[in-house]
């Protein structure tokens, strides 16, 4: 039986794009089921119901007419849906999840469901070093194609959003007994730099569940914030934020291995993620902050490596 309409999305997901976006996206959720039925009628899908996994997206499961199982994902942003389209079709090839269909007048994809479900296949063997081969790989051909893909830039994101944002935090939150070690990072930062030579794409959201794997056991990168910048970023990114408190020094090794960035490169970004991971938590009340403060102590010990 073919199904072309699903109910309204569901309400922990219309709060989580509420909070992301501001009162203003109402209206466009409301509309979501609607649009949904009408690519699903296009591209002749039947519609199983929501998959709702915390994505700043809306996202449908369904199938084609020879029962493949896929997934539907509508934006609410539609510079952001250009650019997540743009670098998927850039590194498209077995390393990211694969684009099947686009509907830019409503900026809903059809993807590939990886692994056949929600979250991908159950074999994850060798993850850690699977993943950082993946994710070297993006870069590799990100790298080829750096200055002439029109994306955000890493540079522009630091100016105007990170670094604002952790100077209003430090200034303003009571950080009680992890002030010292918050305002050592923020004084530190100003020595930061890109390296140009390690400039490319990136993929800049690289959390354990936007990398499914495949029934070949093969990761597939998927929901990228892509911008264009130094690689060391996406390493800090998947390092701390991969496995948030588990494992870390030995996916910063990894890292490092890997990419060919020493860890006295890569570790600097790492404590600046930390850092406003940190100052996040904090000012959300997140019980995750502990967790973070442990793994920026560990990333401005002695021997994890120091701002260069």
């Amino acid at each position: 039986m073919t199904m072309r309409t699903l109910g309204g999305v569901p309400e922990g997901c219309r709060e989580r794009l509420i909070a992301h976006y501001g009162p203003k996206v109402q209206d466009w959720l409301d509309t979501v089921p609607s649009v949904l039925g009408q690519v699903a009628e296009r591209w002749n899908l039947s519609l199983e119901g929501y998959h709702d996994a915390g994505h700043a997206s809306v996202i449908a499961t369904a199938t084609d007419p020879d029962e493949r199982p896929l997934l539907l994902k509508a934006w609410a942003d539609p510079a952001r849906y250009r650019h997540e389209i743009r670098a998927l079709r850039l590194w498209a090839g077995g390393m990211t999840v694969d684009v099947m269909e686009t509907a830019d007048d409503h900026a809903v994809a059809l993807l590939e469901l990886v692994g056949g479900r929600p979250g991908g296949s159950d074999w994850r063997q060798r993850e850690t070093q699977m993943v950082a081969g993946a994710l070297h790989g993006l870069h590799i051909r990100g790298r080829a194609e750096s200055l002439t893909i029109s994306l955000p830039l890493l540079s522009d994101y630091l100016r105007f959003e990170v670094l604002p944002r952790i100077e209003k935090r430090v200034l303003s939150l009571d950080l009680g007994q992890w002030a010292p070690l918050v305002e050592d990072e923020f004084h530190a930062l100003a020595t930061l730099k890109e390296d140009p030579e390690r400039s490319t794409v990136l993929h800049g959201d690289l959390y354990r569940e936007n990398v499914p794997f495949d029934r070949n056991g093969h990761p597939r990168l998927l929901d990228p914030v892509p911008m264009v910048g130094d690689a060391a970023f996406d390493w800090a990114f998947w390092t701390v934020y991969y496995d948030l408190g588990r494992e870390t020094k030995q996916r910063l090794a990894t890292a490092a291995r890997i990419s060919r960035i020493p860890v006295p490169v890569i570790a600097p970004w790492c404590r600046l993620l930390s850092l406003d991971g940190l100052l996040y938590y904090v000012d959300t009340g997140d019980p995750r902050a502990p967790q973070m403060t442990e793994v920026l102590s560990f990333l401005s010990a002695r021997g994890a490596g120091g701002y260069a």
